[in-house]
């Protein structure tokens, strides 16, 4: 059974639209965040049983998340791409939140920009768009013209959302108390690992410094571009940098691209994602598709570096021992390499067992030899796993490593929807390798 869905550019529409203070209390946001969450459940749970919600049902709950911002609004755009498991229909909707929520009113926007840049402001002002163009879950995003001529695009922090950050995880440390209950105390690490990356991305100033380091990286690659930093229209709550407009994966997909630009796009995507974090130590850590876009000529551009991690050399050259010893399925190099990353190897058959089963999904693609699609549900085994708190506090894992785990499989979301036919253990061994090797 289906819904009469909105179209897309109805619902993203209404809700770029839509105004909603970001609340900062910590008490108002659980209760809020509460109730978002009893919605998405809920529209799961009918839908599964042929009863699904109205089409206005599920705006209302995407609506919800949007106004919230911060950590509810993240775990929705995570859903709408990551979890195969989710009905098509409620996922289409969080999707939207890949680029699409309430946006804050023009007065917000011009005191923001005011204060971030002093007497800067007027120039980037005169040439400003009022009307949002995206809204993401710290900022939102608006076309503009500077004094020289130059287009831009402008990022510009929502009010308020460092507040709101810090009551969510406030309310997050309840994790910690059940972590301590149930022994899984890597759950707590995993909630600081999120708090510094989440409140890491309400400084722009980092942002742009991020930005323009990776446009350094991909300077001279054929397939994939950065958008150059403005430094001059930056400060911290503002980020400048030229525009370069794309076509959606939505939309791109929908035009029949072959297979070859497909394969072209994968290998480009991965090669993104994984090859700086062997490379350079660095994890762009948001891989959602409202994050890239394709251009005309099949190269892809790259948005949004407020959400990048980095891992010192010593926990890249145990990522790679890791992701070697998985290719050739030994347990033992397996339980070494996981102490090297400041885990705790299991030496029961059934802790051992259960680190099989994560790392064989996690590493899912690099297991096979030759050219292959990714299927969308890949690693559901291991997500499964996951899931199982008590099973991840046997295993020990650091923190970093845990939330590394989860980020991946949303790359593999989107490589699945991509339909990509590549030979992903080829390239993720050659940089492996090498690391390993060094």
């Amino acid at each position: 059974m289906t819904i009469d869905a909105p179209t897309p550019s109805d619902a993203r529409g209404r809700l770029l639209h839509g105004h909603d203070a970001v609340p900062t209390s910590s008490l108002r946001r659980l209760w809020r965040t509460g109730r978002s969450a009893l919605g998405v459940g809920s529209a799961i749970a009918r839908t599964r049983r042929g009863d699904p919600p109205t089409a206005e049902e599920l705006e209302a709950i995407v609506a919800q998340l949007g106004g919230l911002k911060g950590v509810a609004m993240k775990v929705g755009q995570m859903l709408g791409y990551v979890d195969a498991t989710v009905p098509e229909s409620v996922r289409s909707m969080l999707a939207l939140l890949q680029t699409a929520a309430p946006s804050a009113p023009w007065d917000e926007v011009e005191a923001t920009v005011r204060a971030s840049l002093g007497e800067r402001a007027d120039a980037l002002l005169a040439g400003l768009e009022r009307e949002p163009i995206a809204v993401a879950s710290i900022g939102q995003v608006h076309r503009g013209v500077l004094p020289d001529g130059r287009h831009v695009v402008v990022k510009v922090r929502h009010r308020d959302i460092e507040a709101a950050l810090r009551a969510d995880f406030r309310s997050a440390t309840l994790g910690k108390a059940f972590a301590a209950v149930s022994g899984a105390a890597t759950v707590g690490e995993l909630i600081d690992e999120a708090r510094t990356a989440f409140l890491e991305e309400c400084d722009f100033s980092l942002e742009a410094s991020r930005q323009q380091h990776f446009a350094t990286l991909f300077a001279d690659d054929p397939d994939l571009v950065v958008p150059a930093i403005v430094p001059e229209f930056c400060g911290a709550a503002v980020l400048v940098s030229l525009r370069i407009d794309g076509t959606d994966l939505t939309r791109w997909l929908a035009a029949g691209p072959d297979q070859a630009a497909r394969d072209r796009a994968g290998t480009a995507l991965f090669r993104f994602w994984m090859r700086t974090l062997y490379r350079e130590g660095l994890f762009h850590a948001d891989p959602h598709p409202g994050n890239f876009a394709f251009l005309g000529d099949g190269r892809i551009v790259l948005y949004d570096f407020g959400c990048v991690r980095s891992f010192e050399p010593a926990l890249r050259r145990g990522f790679a021992e890791l992701a070697l010893a998985v290719r050739r399925d030994d347990v033992d190099a397996m339980a070494v390499a996981l102490e090297a990353l400041g885990g705790r190897a299991p030496t029961d058959d059934r802790g051992r067992g259960e680190l099989r089963r994560l790392l064989h999904g996690f590493f899912g693609p690099l297991r096979d030899d030759g050219a292959r699609s990714i299927a969308i549900d890949e690693g559901t085994d291991a997500r499964a796993l996951m899931r199982d708190k008590l099973a991840i506090g046997r295993l020990q894992l650091p923190g970093r490593l845990l939330f590394l785990f989860r980020l991946r499989f949303g790359l593999y979301a989107v490589l699945a929807q991509l339909g990509a036919r590549v030979d992903w253990g080829a390239l993720e061994r050659s940089w492996a390798a090498s690391l390993a090797s060094a």
